[in-house]
């Protein structure tokens, strides 16, 4: 029997565990909620059980389902220590009958590049620490790969949206801001395009970095004006970003010191991934044409 551990059942690990969960035949995913593991396991398909994990005791029943495990995917964020899951599980993950790792990054390892193009061959030159961990746990994760004869998928996500989390949900609760920043550009990826690259390297027992990313790098606020018009509602005013970070925490502010345009040819060759949504504007209209 086939057993997946998920570490870290968020956003995108829930949409590929509700589309491709059936590659499994038993999968073991973690929360850091005990009640909230206890209410999907008694609402989930017959083989999946959640466990609740903190990222420093791993209980019995999460040490078993290791023990067993032929796959990882993991997304749990990384501290200024390192990985929680390596420092709490690294030993028994070491032990386990491992066939392949699918580790969810972000695309924030690369830093700033002025606005050029990236790839996965880029320099890496995180300056916010939260990325800097990041690309130190990428390592870690690769480390016990080689270690174990594993593959290992380092996944690079761009700043995520899907259903309940787009600019639609922005503008209909009226928080939507228009921020302008001369120069500045984001990547985006549905988060059914995670799923996809998800599963592709599951499928293919990848290796590797991939950049997880739509086609087409755009301005902070055009995925705002595409929604209200799909919403029917006025445009939000546009404003400045010396004015917008005023009431913005750090964390925030801080996405906008890092502008780079990232490249996804990797991710279609070698995963034959091709993207369901390529750009904001198909993810957009699919997500309104589902909520109408």
């Amino acid at each position: 029997m086939a057993t997946l551990v998920c570490f870290g059942l968020g956003y995108s690990a829930h949409q590929w565990l509700t589309e491709y969960g059936r590659r499994f035949d038993r999968i073991v995913a973690t929360t850091t909620d005990a009640a909230r593991a206890a209410e999907l396991t008694t609402s989930a398909r017959q083989g999946f059980k959640a466990l609740a994990f903190d990222g420093s005791v791993a209980s019995p029943a999460l040490t078993d389902a290791i023990a067993q495990s032929e796959a990882v995917l993991t997304s749990v964020p990384p501290d200024v220590s390192g990985d929680p899951v390596l420092r709490t599980c690294g030993e028994a993950l070491a032990r386990a009958p491992l066939r392949g790792i699918v580790y969810l990054s972000s695309v924030g390892v690369y830093g700033n590049h002025d606005g050029a193009w990236v790839d996965e061959a880029s320099e890496c030159r995180p300056v916010k620490d939260h990325n800097a961990y990041r690309l130190v746990a990428e390592c870690a994760w690769q480390e016990l790969g080689a270690r174990i004869g594993a593959p290992v998928a380092l996944l690079r996500l761009s700043g995520i949206y899907g259903p309940g989390r787009s600019a639609l949900d922005n503008v209909r609760r009226g928080t939507a801001r228009r921020i302008a920043k001369p120069g500045q550009v984001f990547n985006r990826i549905h988060v059914a395009d995670v799923a996809q690259a998800i599963e592709a390297a599951f499928a293919r027992n990848a290796t590797g970095i991939f950049n997880v990313t739509d086609d087409e790098p755009t301005p902070a606020g055009d995925p705002i004006v595409f929604a209200a018009k799909l919403l029917g509602v006025a445009t939000p005013p546009e404003i400045s970003f010396d004015e917008a970070k005023t009431t913005m925490s750090p964390f925030a502010a801080s996405f906008y010191t890092d502008v780079k345009r990232v490249r996804n040819a990797k991710l279609k060759s070698e995963l034959g991934v091709a993207l369901r949504y390529p750009t904001y504007r198909e993810g957009l209209a699919a997500i309104h044409a589902a909520d109408s």
